[in-house]
């Protein structure tokens, strides 16, 4: 039987999600130290949900958003994205350039200081797992597209349909001051990689 997010059992999501709580973490406190500035972080909700359902828990379709791709290689293989809303992007943006930073188009400039927070955040996730698993692994350079988000998943999606109908969905909410940066980590491992994580994590 292929394993994939369609048919785990609950020990396995809850271990799948305690992973994604980890990376959260771990992301948050790197993006502190990118930014210089304390960042803070709700509980993260971990879900692992259809596909189609993704685009909806954003706001629908039509929603802009900043999305941030990269190929996971080495021990075990897959695909990270990492959906940033643009009104998110532009905050985050603004942290980190401050007054250098002007009007609501993404330059050129901008779009590099994106791939870059994409970037420190997914080999935040990937550090924590590799450290939690012992296995050497590693992300692409980020490829990134700024769109609707049924626009920004409809490539992907199409490979990941090879993987099942489920994805593991990780919500996450920064704070930093009164201000609010919501991003949102998409986590699918290749078929032949599922059972490598699984039997890692001791939940085979």
């Amino acid at each position: 039987m292929t394993i994939n997010y369609d048919n785990l059992n609950s020990i396995q999501i809850d271990v799948f999600k305690e992973l994604g709580n980890i990376g959260a973490g771990n992301a948050v406190t790197a993006l502190s130290k990118m930014l210089n500035k304390k960042v803070n972080m709700e509980v993260p909700k971990v879900r692992i949900l259809e596909f189609k359902e993704v685009a909806e828990i954003l706001g629908g379709a039509e929603i802009p958003v900043a999305g941030i791709y990269f190929r996971v290689q080495g021990d075990i293989s897959g695909n990270i994205m990492f959906l940033i809303p643009t009104d998110s992007s532009r905050i985050l943006l603004d942290m980190l350039m401050g007054p250098y930073r002007d009007g609501n188009e993404f330059g050129e400039m901008d779009k590099s200081a994106l791939e870059e927070i994409g970037n420190i955040l997914a080999g935040s996730y990937i550090s924590s797992l590799s450290t939690l698993t012992d296995m050497k692994i590693k992300i692409s350079v980020p490829a990134l597209a700024i769109d609707m988000v049924g626009a920004v998943l409809s490539v992907p999606i199409i490979q990941f349909g090879q993987m099942g109908d489920s994805v593991m969905l990780i919500e996450t909410q920064f704070f930093q001051g009164d201000t609010q940066v919501k991003g949102y980590f998409l986590l699918i491992p290749d078929v032949d990689s599922f059972t490598k994580l699984l039997e890692k994590l001791g939940v085979a």
